[in-house]
């Protein structure tokens, strides 16, 4: 499901402020996230980090690799969690062959976005994404601190 208005999500837990910084996101998709207990209890307690994730291609699916979810201190002693495990997400056979097609083809990288609830379910957003170069993100920075500035004057001059 190609999610172009995002207004209908309802809690962002973690933001994956990175990939904005570092790629070009062209599409963006809402994928399921298989999950143990102690990890969805731990990520509605918002101890999540996609800081350093990212998504990859095995055998026809699609995995996230690199999420930190910490565990609670209430977890149970019969498991032995692991924060840094690959988690696969879950997505329709369409998508996922639009998705590898353009991954292997076209250069397109794939980053998780963020994660947020959906009608009480763990959702994980990816994005389809091209690398910035240095002198994008310059652009970037300079552009922001521009519309920052005017915002300044124009706060300003209404006063």
């Amino acid at each position: 499901m190609n999610k172009k208005n995002t207004a209908t999500r309802s809690a962002t837990i973690a933001d994956n402020k990175k990939a904005f910084h570092d790629y070009f996101i062209e599409e963006r998709f809402e994928a399921g996230v298989v999950l143990e207990g102690w990890e969805v209890k731990a990520i509605r307690a918002g101890r999540a980090q996609l800081k350093e994730a990212y998504v990859i291609v095995r055998q026809g699916e699609i995995f996230l690799l690199g999420s930190h979810i910490s565990p609670l201190l209430t977890a149970g002693t019969h498991i032995t969690p692991d924060p840094t495990r690959t988690r696969k997400l879950l997505l329709h056979h369409t998508e996922i062959s639009k998705l590898i097609g353009k991954v292997e083809r076209a250069g397109y990288t794939m980053v998780p976005l963020n994660l947020h609830l959906s009608k009480g379910r763990i959702k994980c957003e990816i994005g389809l994404a091209k690398g910035k170069k240095q002198y994008d993100k310059r652009e970037t920075l300079k552009e922001r601190d521009w519309q920052r500035e005017q915002q300044k004057v124009m706060k300003q001059n209404r006063r």
